[in-house]
C-alpha cells in the first residue's frame, strides 16, 4: 500500500520540475534578444515630426575666449571715512532727538539736542574773557606808547604785556571750546547765551544705531549715534594662501548675494592686503561697479573671481547632460539619428561649457540635448 502511494508523488515532482525548465527556457529565450539592443542603446533615432516638436538645434563645437573662476566669499564694507560715530565733548541731557535706524540724514542737519548749565558756564567765561581782553589790549597800548618815552619802567610795561598775552590765550581756548559743542564764539553775545547745544550730522548718510533717549544724561566717552554713508561701498573678500598668487590688481569679478543669487553685481580688486593672517588668509578689497539700494555694509557675498583667459573648445550649456554623475552630449549621425558620447566639462562662461575631452565629431546637439536623454530613459522603461 505504502510503494503504491510513493510511485504517484515521484511522477507529479519529476512532472512539475520538467514544466518550470521548460518555463525558464523560454523566458530565457525571450531575452535573448534585449541583449543584441544593448549594443546600439545609446543612439536615439527620431522622425521629422518628433524633431519639430522636440525643439532639437544641430551645430558645431566653437574655439571661445573662456576664464577659469576663484570662488570666494566676503562682506559689504565701507572706508573707515564713511562711518561716523557721534559724540558730544562736553556732558549733558538729552532734550530732543527724533532719530530711528534707518532714517536718512544730510550733513549739517541736526540730529539732537542736550542741554547743561556747564554749557552756560562755558559761554559765560568767554564773555568774560573776551571783555577782559579788550581791557588789557587798551591797557598794553598805552603802556607800549609811555615805555617808548620812557614815561613808565620797563618791568611795568613787560607786566602789562605778559597780562595782555595770557588773556589771549584764554580767550583763545574757551573760543575753541565753545566750537566743539557746536557754539560760534563770533556771534555769542550776552543777549543769547543758551543753556542747551545741537548736534549736527558730520557727513550724508543713514543713521545705525541709536544709542541714547529723551532725559539720559551722556557723558563725553558715549557714542549717541552711529552713521553710514553707503556711496563708496566696497567688497572685502577672505581669500586663501594658495590662491594668493593668482590674484592682481585690476582682475574682474562676478558677485551675488545670498537672499538674491539671481542679481549680479561685477566688481573690480583695488587693494590686495600684503600679509597672511593667523587664519592663512588674506583681505582683498575691491570696488563695486556701480551703487545699489540692496546692499548694505556688512551683508555676505558670493564672488567668482576671473583669472585668466583662455580659447578652448565650447559648447551651449544646453548641449550638455548630466547622468549617473557623468556627463555626455549628443552628436548628430544624421539629421535624425544621435548618439551619446561622454565628455569632460571645464569652465562655464557666459552660457557656454568648456570642453576638456577631444571630440571626435564636429556635429552635435546644442539645444534641447536632455529631450534625447529623457528619450532614452523612457526606451529603457518600455523595454
Amino acid at each position: 500500500m505504502k510503494i503504491r502511494l510513493v510511485i504517484p508523488v515521484c511522477l507529479y515532482v519529476l512532472t512539475v520540475a520538467c514544466h518550470a525548465a521548460d518555463k525558464q527556457t523560454e523566458k530565457t529565450d525571450r531575452k535573448e534578444p534585449a541583449k543584441s539592443l544593448n549594443v546600439d542603446s545609446n543612439v536615439v533615432r527620431l522622425s521629422a515630426e518628433q524633431m519639430k516638436n522636440a525643439g532639437i538645434a544641430i551645430g558645431e563645437p566653437e574655439e571661445r575666449e573662456m576664464h577659469t573662476a576663484l570662488k570666494v566669499t566676503g562682506v559689504i564694507d565701507v572706508p573707515p571715512s564713511n562711518i561716523v560715530s557721534v559724540s558730544i565733548p562736553l556732558g549733558g541731557y538729552l532734550k530732543r532727538t527724533g532719530l530711528i535706524p534707518g532714517e536718512r540724514v544730510s550733513q549739517g542737519s541736526v540730529l539732537a539736542t542736550l542741554e547743561d548749565q556747564q554749557y552756560i558756564q562755558l559761554q559765560q567765561e568767554y564773555l568774560t574773557a573776551k571783555s577782559k581782553l579788550k581791557f588789557l589790549e587798551a591797557d598794553y597800548l598805552r603802556q607800549k606808547g609811555l615805555n617808548e618815552t620812557k614815561a613808565t619802567s620797563d618791568k611795568i610795561f613787560q607786566q602789562v604785556q605778559s597780562e595782555f598775552s595770557s588773556q589771549k590765550i584764554l580767550a583763545k581756548s574757551l573760543a575753541e571750546k565753545l566750537r566743539l559743542i557746536g557754539i560760534n564764539p563770533e556771534m555769542l553775545t550776552e543777549d543769547n547765551i543758551s543753556r542747551s547745544i545741537n548736534i549736527y550730522a558730520p557727513i550724508n548718510g543713514y543713521v545705525t544705531k541709536v544709542n541714547v533717549n529723551i532725559g539720559k544724561y551722556v557723558n563725553p566717552t558715549d557714542v549717541l549715534f552711529e552713521l553710514v554713508n553707503p556711496d563708496d561701498l566696497h567688497l572685502r573678500l577672505t581669500v586663501f594662501e594658495n590662491d594668493a598668487a593668482h590674484l592682481s590688481i585690476g582682475q574682474k569679478m562676478t558677485c551675488f548675494t545670498n537672499s538674491r543669487p539671481d542679481v549680479k553685481y561685477t566688481a573690480t580688486i583695488h587693494f590686495i592686503t600684503p600679509n597672511i593672517g593667523d587664519d592663512r588668509s588674506m583681505d582683498v578689497h575691491c570696488h563695486l561697479g556701480k551703487y545699489s539700494k540692496d546692499l548694505l555694509p556688512g551683508m555676505f557675498m558670493n564672488a567668482a573671481i576671473e583669472l585668466n583667459d583662455a580659447k578652448v573648445i565650447a559648447v551651449p550649456e544646453e548641449a550638455i547632460v548630466k547622468w549617473e554623475n557623468k556627463y555626455y552630449l549628443f552628436s548628430a549621425d544624421s539629421d535624425t539619428e544621435f548618439r551619446m558620447l561622454p565628455v569632460q566639462t571645464g569652465a562655464t562662461n557666459n552660457g557656454y561649457i568648456e570642453i576638456k575631452s577631444v571630440l571626435p565629431v564636429k556635429r552635435i546637439v546644442t539645444k534641447n540635448a536632455y529631450t534625447l536623454l529623457m528619450k532614452m530613459a523612457n526606451r529603457g522603461e518600455e523595454g
